[in-house]
């Protein structure tokens, strides 16, 4: 019998009048669960655009390999651009960005399970050629955003610069975590915003680690999260 933890995953369908996600998460890596057809979101119906994942598919938010499967298609290419540095290191655009933060908010949440034997903070710094950010994560179940990426322009290829800001925050409340992402320094707003999602992969994939020795702890004085 295996000693190992069981992987934590989650399958999320959000569903509203403006946008229709499905997100399926494993925050340990590997294979992800398969994304069915259902009676509300009929991939090909919802969107007859979208590159079919397999292990030839090439696209930029693509990635399907034996330790990380990585597949995104948002309509968006910058978010979608975003989503993939975020898992690589973990309708209008304000709806999309907001529902599909929104969904893998929940799938993290979901997949997390009960907040026990956890680091349950992280932090990473991480660098994109003149662009440094910082982000300071604490899976606390008391939700929280602070942001400051300082955008010199409205917008970031198909992305509106403050869906950034408003994303990240949705993701925030909806996972439960208090999350600080401020860019340091940068002039290209494209490197501020992809150092800011990789220094967010950093920081989640710190505080998501389990502690040997604290199975079953929970890492509060008040001893619940």
């Amino acid at each position: 019998m295996s000693n190992l933890p069981s992987r934590r995953t989650a399958l999320i369908n959000r569903n509203t009048n403006e946008t229709k996600i499905q997100v399926s998460l494993s925050l340990d890596g590997g294979p992800i669960d398969p994304l069915p057809d259902n009676a509300d979101f009929s991939a090909e119906s919802v969107a007859p655009n979208a590159p079919v994942p397999s292990q030839t598919t090439n696209h930029h938010a693509s990635q399907l390999k034996g330790s990380q499967q990585i597949w995104i298609w948002t309509g968006i290419g910058f978010l979608d651009h975003m989503l993939h540095a975020w898992s690589k290191h973990a309708v209008d655009d304000h709806h999309t960005t907001e529902d599909t933060l929104l969904a893998l908010g929940t799938a993290f949440t979901t997949a997390l399970g009960p907040r026990t034997g956890l680091a349950r903070f992280g932090h990473c710094y991480a660098p994109l050629d003149e662009a440094l950010s910082r982000a300071v994560l604490d899976i606390s179940s008391r939700p929280f955003f602070v942001g400051n990426f300082d955008f010199d322009g409205p917008m970031i290829g198909q992305l509106n610069s403050q869906m950034v800001h408003h994303g990240l925050s949705s993701w925030a409340m909806a996972a439960g975590v208090t999350l600080h992402v401020d860019v340091i320094r940068g002039s290209n707003d494209h490197h501020k915003a992809e150092s800011a999602f990789k220094a967010l992969a950093g920081a989640c994939k710190m505080a998501c680690a389990r502690i040997e020795g604290r199975e079953g702890e929970v890492g509060s004085t008040k001893g619940v999260l």
